[in-house]
């Protein structure tokens, strides 16, 4: 701030000389201020203006490196899930997929820091700092009842600098995730005996019914057991080590008892299960190979676990693992048996005796066609499969929409949308078939897809038939993991233990069960569960069945 400067007088001509020559000394030394004042100004303009294009160019280098990494991160993205869009062989995909998680999370850290440097370079230098973004997960909570311990972080003296004593006015609390190894507990359950002194009367309450009779495990012991042996794919022989570090060893004899047990306790719920899926006038079919051990030739043979579910667009989540000692359509036909519907598979031979008679209509699985295409366009990047998949992919394009209509308004959309596009696809396919080698693969693709004209486009003619059989594929593919860990099971009476079990615990995952909680309070119950009653512990009606009580 400049000082206050005297005010002059306006009629200059009643001043002395004395005074004349006074005023004009202020006048200079009031004009010396102003251009100290100008100078002073403008070298802090400059020096701003140095500082601005300091800030631009550090702006521009961190923004040049911020996009080199987003493209990086891109590119690593890609790779990782490249998998899933059938651009790399499944192994080598997961062969990858460890390094490229790691790479992933060192580049999104390496982003967030520059990103906080460049808001920080924005920002003048005498504002405070910016505070790290929060890494937590949005919405992710931990559990309220998690064992908590507090490790508190105190000041070492709650004296001012000043000499007065400060107050606590409240305290600033962050979580952090530990993991300790699971603990073995026991329950004492006592039953008081009483005895009348008068008649010698011994009485005491009845010992609680149990799934397992006089058996050690609680029903929350032998859920984990299951849960761990057909969810988590761990073998017994590895579970045994797992309890023996958590402080008791129990032999896998006793732990094969277990499972055992629980298996026959539970398959009349696996037969309901079964009803409530051929309920339905839509399923998905698939089979996957399961080896097993037979017992009379002593030696291992190839099985095979079906599994059905009711179609996409039916109200019933769940799916039957059906073992079977083989791949004939006979087991197929067993499942089904009078059932009456439509029945969504890949192109196995078994399932043709089914559609022959009449009582079952074939639906065609798009992504096994598509997928002909793709491999001829991935080892030669032909041209006549790459049109192929750009006319499936326009199907798929108008299947995503039709997927949320209702029924009538799904059949109306497929008839207008969908039935041009695959007009014009066969058309192509015909065409096509006269000009490529009859012996070529794309030759092969094309008349797989031409012979299963028909299925694939029943999806025209019924609202509840999906464009492909990727439902059940997905929830196979647990089989598959289960199946490198298990090698083989130990016998067919054992195959279809597991995929009877397999059944429900996948059946209440698709409902939004925790399968643990699900078995143990099933296995709780059904000692003393009416038969007539047994479909309220089904997967899809537990939530009510639990509510109810």
């Amino acid at each position: 701030m400049t000082a206050s400067h005297p005010s002059f007088p306006t009629d200059l001509s009643s001043l002395s000389a004395e005074q004349l020559r006074k005023l004009v000394l202020q006048s200079q030394a009031i004009i010396n201020e102003k251009d100290a004042i100008i100078a002073q100004t403008e070298a802090v303009i400059a020096q701003k203006e140095a500082v601005v294009t300091q800030k631009e160019q550090t702006n521009k280098r961190l923004e040049l490196k911020i996009d080199q990494l987003t493209m990086e991160l891109a590119t690593l993205r890609r790779i990782n899930f490249a998998k899933r869009s059938e651009q790399l062989p499944d192994l080598q995909a997961r062969l990858f997929e460890e390094d490229a998680l790691t790479d992933i999370a060192e580049v999104e850290a390496k982003l967030e820091r520059l990103r906080q440097e460049l808001a920080q370079e924005t920002k003048s230098v005498e504002e405070p700092k910016a505070t790290a973004t929060s890494r937590v997960p949005a919405g992710f909570r931990l559990p309220a009842d998690l064992p908590a311990v507090d490790i508190r972080h105190d000041l070492e003296s709650t004296s001012c600098s000043c000499g007065c004593a400060m107050r606590h006015i409240g305290d600033d609390v962050s979580q952090k995730l530990d993991y300790t190894p699971g603990t073995l507990t026991v329950e004492n359950h006592i039953r008081p005996k009483y005895v009348c002194d008068t008649c010698k009367t011994l009485n005491q309450a009845p010992v609680p019914p149990h799934i397992i009779d006089k058996g050690l495990a609680t029903t929350g012991l032998l859920a984990s057991v299951l849960v761990m042996k057909y969810a988590d794919h761990l073998p017994l022989y590895r579970q045994e080590a797992i309890f023996e570090r958590a402080g008791l060893r129990i032999a896998r004899s006793t732990l094969a008892d277990w499972v055992g047990a629980c298996g026959a306790q539970l398959e009349p719920l696996v037969d309901a299960l079964r009803d409530c899926v051929l309920s339905h006038s839509v399923l998905h079919a698939d089979e996957t190979p399961l080896n097993y051990h037979h017992h009379q030739k002593k030696a291992v043979k190839r099985g095979y676990v079906w599994a059905y579910a009711p179609g996409e667009f039916e109200s019933l989540k769940a799916i039957i693992y059906d073992f079977k000692p083989g791949r004939s359509g006979a087991y197929a036909r067993e499942f089904l048996g009078d059932w009456r519907g439509s029945l969504m598979c890949d192109d196995y031979a078994g399932y043709k005796a089914l559609f022959a008679s009449g009582q079952v209509i074939e639906g065609g699985c798009w992504a096994h066609a598509r997928r002909k295409f793709h491999t001829i366009y991935e080892t030669n990047s032909s041209t006549v499969a790459e049109q192929a998949l750009k006319q499936i992919q326009l199907l798929y394009q108008h299947e995503a929409v039709a997927k949320g209509l209702s029924p009538p308004d799904r059949l109306a959309y497929r008839r207008q949308h969908l039935r041009p596009v695959l007009d014009e696809f066969e058309t192509w396919l015909h065409a096509q078939q006269t000009l490529v080698p009859p012996n070529s693969a794309i030759a092969k693709a094309i008349r797989y897809t031409l012979s299963n004209w028909t299925a694939l486009t029943r999806l025209l003619d019924n609202a509840q038939m999906p464009i492909d059989n990727n439902a059940v594929e997905n929830l196979i593919r647990p089989l598959a993991i289960g199946r490198k860990n298990w090698l083989f099971a130990g016998s067919e009476i054992a195959g279809r233990r597991g995929a009877a079990i397999m059944s429900l615990i996948h059946s209440a995952r698709l409902n939004g069960h925790d399968p643990q909680a699900y078995l143990k309070d099933v296995l709780e119950r059904l000692p003393t569960h009416k038969a007539k009653d047994i479909d309220e512990l089904l997967p899809h009606r537990w939530q009510a069945a639990t509510a109810a009580q």
